[in-house]
């Protein structure tokens, strides 16, 4: 097991460079499941869950050669096995085998689709869009000899799901239509990448429209991740900090740049985004599907309410989603439910503490607490934080910060 160990109440300062979305790159690097061809992949992060994306499509017969942040990824000579429930069950993004698999090979085992447990996430969604293509389940498998086009009408906004049906529409016989689709910058890229490889994709305000075809060799730059951008922010702002992130677009961050403004942080937009100050009001989100603010970003800056001046929050993509303020409970953070609200109080007293990671996210916000408490803190299974973090603890020591991994 990984650890770190963190001596906090240090300003962070500097400037930091976010690394390639992880978002966008485990759909894209999935998809190519569903080519024939030779796929470029550039500002791939060299994270966790990469990692394991990599070792299942080399199950699958895909040769895999990796330069730096540039992956290459050959799957002319593919052959269909069963993917390892052992990997699958350590990343969620393993239901985009769903798509890519019924894509490329007509047959999908439905094995224990993984990631963090912070809340219920059923794949119905997923099914229902197989389905929707000419799809049938079959206890633990999902089978279809020829994806037809059809109209996707989703229930609710998933980003999952999209990824899935436009895979699977992008080697579909005819022309498809995808209903109440997830806008998030990463099923941009994805798309940027599947019509790279062939596919017909246009985006209209109601609907994406897909004409289906054999897909070749794609190529594709990811863009920089707007989760860990926001991660950095929230880390300075828990520090009192002055930090320029850079690598993310302005437009990717309007959401966490509205919720700085009104906890009376310090931001400004020049060559990235600079962060500085502290929290000098007590501030409430709400997490929503994009353009709305991230449920990614949500534990962080829940956090940051209990060093800041207090708040609330609501989340309307993962209701449940609070098992990082469980985690963080010997720091002191403690929180109260009214509703479907989330109270945060401010906290007096600031304690060191040694904590597990509860999930990728949740052990992000367990790193704000450890930086923002003075003393030495150490936070337990730190892979999960690796998972989708590119060597943070690098970053945050170029910046200033007291830590080291074990």
């Amino acid at each position: 097991m990984k650890r770190f160990i963190v001596n906090g109440a240090r300003p962070l300062v500097g400037e930091v460079t976010v690394s390639g979305s992880k978002n966008a790159a485990l759909p894209i690097l999935f998809s190519t499941l569903a080519t024939r061809g030779v796929s470029k992949i550039k500002n791939v992060p060299d994270i966790g869950d990469v990692r394991i994306t990599l070792n299942i499509l080399r199950d699958m017969g895909a040769r895999i050669t990796r330069r730096g942040a540039e992956i290459i990824v050959d799957t002319t000579a593919l052959t269909y096995s069963p993917p390892s429930e052992a990997q699958t069950k350590e990343i969620r993004a393993s239901t985009y085998l769903i798509g890519a698999c019924l894509a490329g090979f007509g047959v999908c085992d439905i094995v224990g689709f993984g990631g963090c447990n912070f809340a219920k996430r059923p794949i119905d969604m997923h099914l229902y869009a197989a389905e929707c293509f000419g799809a049938v389940v079959e206890e633990r498998v999902v089978r279809c000899c020829t994806l037809a086009g059809a109209e996707v009408r989703f229930s609710k906004r998933s980003v999952g799901a999209t990824v899935n049906a436009l895979i699977m529409s992008s080697r579909s016989r005819g022309r498809s239509k995808i209903y109440n689709y997830a806008e998030e910058p990463h099923i941009l890229d994805l798309i940027g990448f599947l019509r790279s490889a062939g596919a017909k994709i246009e985006l209209f305000p109601e609907y994406i429209s897909v004409y289906g075809t054999e897909l070749g060799g794609g190529e594709v730059t990811v863009g920089g991740d707007m989760i860990e951008a926001g991660s950095y922010a929230a880390f300075a702002l828990a520090t009192g900090g002055d930090v320029l992130i850079k690598g993310i677009s302005e437009r990717e961050m309007a959401s966490v740049a509205s919720l700085i403004k009104e906890a009376g942080g310090g931001l400004s937009f020049a060559d990235g985004i600079r962060v500085y100050g502290k929290p000098k009001r007590s501030f409430e989100l709400t997490a929503r599907p994009y353009p709305g603010f991230p449920t990614d970003l949500q534990p962080l800056f829940s956090t940051l309410m209990a060093y800041g001046m207090g708040g609330a929050y609501t989340d309307t993509v993962f209701p449940e989603r609070f098992s990082h303020l469980l985690a963080l409970s010997p720091f002191g953070v403690g929180f109260y439910k009214v509703m479907d609200r989330i109270i945060v109080p401010r906290i007096k007293l600031r304690l060191t503490a040694s904590v597990t990671a509860p999930d990728l996210r949740g052990g992000a916000a367990c790193l704000l607490a450890a930086l923002a408490t003075g003393g030495e803190s150490r936070i337990l299974a730190a892979e999960k934080i690796l998972r989708g973090y590119e060597r943070p603890w690098e970053k945050l020591s170029a910046l200033g910060a007291d830590i080291r991994l074990v």
